[in-house]
């Protein structure tokens, strides 16, 4: 999660000079300047993110060695003074002089965009960097960077500053194994916060090693002496087994299918769980596709033909009122996707959406061919499947109307529509708009008394929603909450979501501080990924954050949001004091008595606050703070919520006793 940053307005100027546009007016950014004036266009931003891209783009380079064949091991280690090493056993990166650049070829790696063994397609058939600028772009970012090449029985050298060579390339020693050895350290100039995080590292080199069952990864933390070893002999069924570890199979190990085809490797495993959520994940060279393309399609394709045709040739569906489609063919699937594809071109808003038109009708013959073969030669999982699905269709079907009135983008704009208990704005544009969901009644009077009505919204909910994790959209869509709620934020439901008829620009869920409070956001948190995940994804959910104390000195009034801030307050106050008696007073009232001019109040709830206080608090802009629902790892996250809210409680009760010692401000 992220806090949300206010951003100044920037005055527009008139260009006085507008004609005097000439060769003079035309910037050159020579070497890797252009990376570092704009980080962002390369690593997508400068906050953790970004922040942990650095060591992806390095290890993409040790990983393109594993597909061709030259690499078996990576060591990823988080050293105790911050900078990040990653060894492999590859070839090394050559060293012998570039035969334009006229210097090291390991220089011309490290220092020149686009340069690299990725765009001949001989050294590397297919590689995994969406950009192909690597590890030039580490350097440039890069307080420093130092780098270890291993052939040609030598150890070659060099180190950088900012992306720019301290000495020539020079050989330090002999060496009788092959690898790429690099050690960088992310530039405090570009970036603010500097930790590498092991657990998020961790999940990028899981998915890596499942995907690239040769391959052995290595994670090491320094730090703290922690360490993970990544080897998968089952690649994708282990994969799909993992993601689906809270969820119960409802016919064994995975469904596997590989095949090639025009050169184009592919990869699929799926299997069917108990629950009734569609769980696929597409990758192509590695690269995890968020917003699908032509493999997906291709996938999903071949999947509804296969079985729908199994089906009617075996007398599978009973009844002729129903029509199987895609969903019902989808309900309790978890399916991984991979392709290795020579020229990928990707498209979408964040660029991983694969668009090549061939790759739909490889992937969609590879599949079609082999799971017809797989469900001949098994026909009680076949059965099972089928069974599966047509009560999937039985369910649509209940739901049809429900999904009908919410997916009307014309009753949901009309106010006479919307739910009576929502408080609108006055304001119609969307992205000036927001809406807080509220717990209960007595909040949702406060914040609607409190709000900015111009471009405030208020939605209270009365209890805990539904656990959609539990639930067929049919019996969700009965729930009156969930309705509301749907209706009001607008945009459909599931696969038709549609992001661009949303009402409001930002979505923020305001719960109580307590256990209760925490389920709630819990269960919200679960509703919107399961069947709007495009609002995560835009980054447009939020979380309030209401205060817990209110500090009254005279007429001085303070808020505190966590214990720290509260102990740091009491501390501001008892440095004031002059005398000593005072000063024991103040020691008094850090041990949770209210008195002696020093009031604590303790809010157990929002509906504890009066509408001014919550304005001032939790919802003016310009004093709130609100922090940001994002996606780093949508494999993980699925995992989180099929723990938290499914039906294994096993799972659920390890993740307690394992977190419990990190709760805080616990209100039972």
């Amino acid at each position: 999660m992220a806090k949300e940053t206010k951003k100044k307005q920037e005055p527009v100027l008139a260009n006085n000079d507008a004609n005097n546009y000439n060769a003079e007016t035309i910037t050159v950014l020579k070497g890797l300047e252009a990376v570092r004036r704009r980080p962002a266009m390369y690593i997508g931003d400068v906050g953790t993110r970004g922040l942990h891209h650095l060591i992806y783009e390095v290890v993409d380079n040790s990983i393109d060695e594993a597909l061709a064949g030259f690499c078996t091991k990576i060591e990823v280690t988080i050293n105790k003074n911050g900078s990040v090493t990653v060894l492999d056993n590859g070839r090394g990166i050559p060293t012998d002089i570039h035969p334009t650049e006229k210097k090291s070829a390991l220089e011309v790696v490290m220092t020149i965009l686009h340069a690299g063994g990725k765009f001949d397609k001989q050294t590397y058939k297919v590689s995994g960097g969406l950009h192909g600028v690597g590890v030039s772009v580490v350097n440039a970012l890069s307080e420093y960077l130092e780098v270890e090449v291993y052939r040609d029985g030598q150890i070659f050298y060099q180190k950088y500053e900012r992306g720019n060579p301290l000495a020539p390339v020079k050989v330090i020693g002999k060496s009788k194994s092959t690898g790429t050895k690099i050690t960088f350290s992310p530039d405090p100039l570009i970036f603010k916060n500097r930790s590498f995080k092991f657990a998020t590292i961790n999940e990028r080199m899981r998915e890596l090693a499942y995907l690239n069952r040769n391959i052995t990864i290595i994670v090491k933390d320094a730090r703290t002496d922690e360490q993970e070893v990544f080897h998968f002999k089952g690649g994708l069924i282990e994969f799909v087994q993992y993601v689906d570890e809270k969820r119960p199979s409802i016919h064994g190990k995975p469904i596997y299918i590989s095949g090639e085809k025009d050169e184009t490797p592919v990869e699929v495993a799926f299997q069917y769980n108990e629950g009734y959520n569609e769980n696929i994940f597409s990758y192509v060279n590695n690269i995890n596709t968020h917003e699908g393309g032509s493999h997906l399609v291709g996938f999903k394709t071949a999947l509804t033909r296969t079985l729908n045709n199994y089906a009617q040739k075996n007398g599978l569906i009973k009844s002729d009122k129903i029509q199987l489609t895609g969903d019902d063919f989808r309900e309790g699937l978890t399916a991984i996707i991979s392709v290795k594809v020579k020229e990928p071109q990707f498209e979408g808003q964040t660029k991983t959406k694969l668009g090549n038109s061939e790759t739909k009708s490889i992937v969609e013959s590879i599949v079609g061919e082999q799971l017809s073969t797989y469900l001949e030669e098994n026909p009680s999982v076949a059965k099972k499947i089928i069974e599966k699905c047509v009560r999937a269709a039985e369910a649509r079907e209940a739901a049809r109307k429900q999904r009908d009135l919410i997916r009307n983008r014309n009753s949901l704009l009309d106010a006479s529509n919307l739910p009576g208990k929502l408080a609108d704005c006055s304001i119609n544009d969307p992205e000036h708009c927001e809406i807080y969901i509220v717990e209960g009644d007595s909040a949702g009077g406060s914040a609607k008394q409190g709000r900015d009505r111009r471009f405030q919204a208020i939605l209270p909910l009365k209890g805990k929603i539904l656990n959609v994790e539990k639930s067929r959209l049919n019996k969700i869509l009965e729930n009156e909450e969930v309705k509301a709620l749907f209706t009001a934020i607008g945009g459909g439901i599931g696969e038709n979501f549609n992001p661009e008829k949303v009402r409001y620009g930002k979505i923020i869920l305001m719960a109580d501080a307590d256990v209760d409070g925490s389920h709630i956001r819990t269960l919200l948190l679960t509703l919107f990924f399961r069947y709007m995940r495009e609002l995560i994804e835009m980054g447009r959910v939020y979380i309030a954050q209401p205060p817990l104390y209110k500090i009254k000195k005279g007429k001085k009034e303070i808020y505190a949001y966590d214990d720290d801030e509260l102990n740091e307050i009491l501390k501001r106050f008892k440095s004031e004091s002059s005398n000593t008696e005072e000063d024991e007073e103040m020691e008094e009232q850090e041990s949770g008595v209210k008195k002696n001019g020093v009031i604590i109040s303790r809010f157990k709830g929002l509906g504890e606050m009066n509408p001014e206080q919550l304005w001032e608090t939790t919802m003016n802009p310009e004093t709130r703070t609100i922090l940001q629902v994002l996606i780093e790892n949508a494999v993980e996250a699925d995992k989180t919520f099929s723990m938290l809210m499914g039906d294994e409680v096993a799972p659920r009760r390890e993740f307690i006793e394992k977190n419990a010692k990190y709760v805080r401000n616990l209100d039972v």
